[in-house]
């Protein structure tokens, strides 16, 4: 096993003392080590974060601007070796491993053009009156494991862009290229501006409750996403908190069931399902039911599991064994409770933790399949005779991310998606989303917004400025 891999404080690369092993998800063996931060190195992270802020660093607009320029460079350069770094931790197919890092070169390349406003709300003989943004401090970045680089930058470039100064800690499964990332930019970065430490989940529960961090923000479960509201609660920490969800997809009886079936398959497994804007459930018409199960099944055999780092592998294994423990126990007790499994259904033989595409048809309404999240490779299919009861089910649930609604008529898609409950909706796609818009979550799927420049406002403060003519 490798033990290069190093926690970067105050524009070091730190070894560390402790070290926990990382597990390759296609063999189900350890193949790294990666550092665990002990308290005192995350106190030195958060002390390089504070003095870094209260520097040059947040008061020079042009300077940050170029660092993301240049994290962009760097990142872009190495997406060969970042990739492979996700595909061996995290289990995805090489080249959409590769595309994850050129998405984060793209993420801090847009950031550095955005606009930080500064709005004139009143002027006239008794003076200028501007609403303006001020950085927050030291922001604490928490990243889950299904794309860490791509989250890690979402978070790194609307902070360091508005001057704040960051402390990220990946998932404990996928942390090896973020260090790797963060071995990079530590070339174009500023000492402390950003750290990036290695460890468990304990290490996270340390930096989002220390009293040196003003903002966290964390994307994963809702259990989390609670502890963390508690522990920010006694200093009033600033939070964004994107906490997955269970989306559902409507497919009305009009639709062309060839047509829409591989784009609700793939909107549905990419990555496995594990996705937190993947569709969750489908809910079919009666009148095209039974022909979408069967197509949606056709596809789910067809698909290519495998390898992530073999060519044509489209789907590779869930992110761990508990994951896989946690799917297949959904199909089974969805199977249990009368479902018919079409597709797949249980574990692939061998090394690894594989699980094939699995459709399961004849789903009761409230089976764990389809009220939980399952983050995997397996996806219910509930017949509805009548819109509105359908609508009222797909929001009958604590979670409100994304959904969609598929029919010939866009007028008619477009009323009913207004009325699901959730933070984007789309009409005959899914999973489309563009840093022109905002994304979050309502009701327990998150708090505050990501992307553009709503994601920029979640890391300032706003100062009304009352200045004399």
């Amino acid at each position: 096993m490798d033990a290069a891999f190093a926690h970067l404080i105050d524009g070091e690369l730190v070894a560390g003392s402790d070290h926990f092993a990382v597990v390759n998800p296609a063999t189900g063996a350890p193949f790294a080590r990666c550092p665990s931060a002990t308290r005192a190195e995350l106190e030195r992270a958060v002390a390089a974060a504070t003095a870094a802020f209260r520097g040059p660093w947040r008061g020079d607009d042009a300077a940050r601007r170029e660092t993301l320029r240049r994290m962009a460079e760097v990142t872009r350069s190495a997406a060969a070796e970042l990739g492979r770094l996700v595909a061996l931790e995290q289990g995805k197919p090489l080249a959409m491993a590769e595309a994850e890092a050129h998405a984060a070169a793209q993420i801090f390349d847009l950031y550095a053009g955005e606009t930080v406003p500064c709005e004139v709300l009143r002027e006239g003989p008794a003076g200028r009156v501007t609403l303006e943004r001020r950085p927050l401090g030291v922001t604490a970045a928490i990243t889950p494991w299904n794309y860490p680089l791509a989250t890690l930058a979402m978070k790194l470039a609307p902070a360091l862009l508005v001057g704040n100064t960051v402390v990220a800690k990946p998932s404990p499964f996928t942390p090896l290229s973020s260090l790797a990332l963060a071995a990079r930019l530590r070339e174009v970065v500023p000492p402390g501006a950003v750290n990036v430490l290695g460890g468990s989940d304990q290490v996270g529960a340390w930096l989002t409750a220390h009293p040196g961090v003003r903002k966290v923000a964390f994307t994963g479960s809702i259990a989390t996403g609670k502890r963390i509201v508690h522990a920010g609660a006694d200093d009033l920490k600033r939070l964004t908190l994107e906490l997955g969800g269970n989306d559902p997809a409507i497919v009305l009886p009009d639709v062309e069931v060839g047509a829409v079936a591989p784009s609700l398959f793939w909107s549905a497994f990419l990555n496995s399902g594990q996705i937190c804007m993947a569709i969750k459930r489908i809910y079919a018409h009666r009148d095209v039911y039974e022909p979408l199960v069967a197509e949606l099944s056709g596809l789910a055999r067809a698909a290519r599991v495998g390898d992530p780092l073999e060519p044509g592998t489209e789907l590779g294994p869930v992110s761990s064994r508990a994951q896989l423990e946690r799917v297949a126990g959904l199909v089974d007790d969805a199977r249990r409770r009368g479902g018919r499994v079409s597709a797949g259904g249980a574990p692939l033989a061998g090394p690894g933790f594989f699980y094939p595409p699995t459709i399961v048809a004849d789903v009761p309404a409230d089976a764990a399949l389809v009220t939980e999240e399952q983050f995997g490779p397996a996806l219910p299919v509930v017949p509805f005779d009548d819109v509105d009861d359908v609508l009222a089910q797909a929001n009958a649930t604590h979670y409100g991310l994304c959904g969609s609604v598929w029919t010939a008529d866009a007028e008619r898609g477009a009323r009913l998606a207004r009325r699901l409950e959730c933070g984007t909706v789309w009409v005959n796609r899914h999973m489309d989303l563009g840093h022109d818009a905002p994304f979050g979550g309502v009701k327990w799927s998150g708090l505050g917004w990501e992307n553009g420049r709503w994601g920029i406002d979640q890391y300032c403060d706003l100062q009304v400025v009352h200045a004399p003519a």
